[in-house]
């Protein structure tokens, strides 16, 4: 399936010329799993600490950085998707999942603390957002989590 992934750098020098194909990689096994055989459109903002602090204040109200940040575009059912619920590109027809936001170099910094490197890192990452923007949540510590975390563990192939 042909799916429109647009990775975007906020700033210029954030490094890490593999990123962009690491995320797409990511993304694409992602939504192969989940089942979707539609094209989908999907953006992601590759930036710094300060870039995802200021956008999770923004828009979360949390005052602090973080990994990764998800914007989903649609009230979607984990591992229940239905094309239909999706907002669509009016110019293209690809349903719009939504936006995620990478932050660089705390990815680098987690990937050295987990002993398993940035490509697997910002992989993971981006598995754990595309789910996020099909409905996937972890808020609770019951049901939803271990949903999310056994797909995250099958997509990534730690099962």
């Amino acid at each position: 399936m042909k799916h429109t992934i647009i990775v975007s750098r906020e700033l210029s020098g954030l490094g890490h010329r593999n990123a962009a194909a690491l995320i797409k990689k990511a993304v694409n096994m992602t939504l192969d799993a989940e089942g979707i055989d539609r094209p989908c459109q999907i953006s992601v903002m590759l930036t710094d600490e300060e870039g995802i602090h200021r956008v999770n204040r923004e828009f979360r109200g949390v005052d602090a950085a973080t990994d990764v940040l998800s914007f989903p575009m649609n009230e979607l059912v984990p591992g229940a998707f239905d094309a239909e619920d999706c907002e669509r590109d009016l110019d293209t027809g690809d349903l719009l999942l939504g936006d995620m936001m990478i932050s660089l170099p705390r990815c680098e910094r987690q990937g050295e603390e987990f002993g398993h490197g940035f490509e697997r890192e910002i992989m993971y990452l981006s598995v754990h957002s595309v789910l996020h923007l099909l409905g996937y949540d972890h808020l609770d510590e019951g049901e939803q989590k271990a949903q999310m975390r056994a797909r995250e563990k099958a997509i990534m192939g730690d099962d």
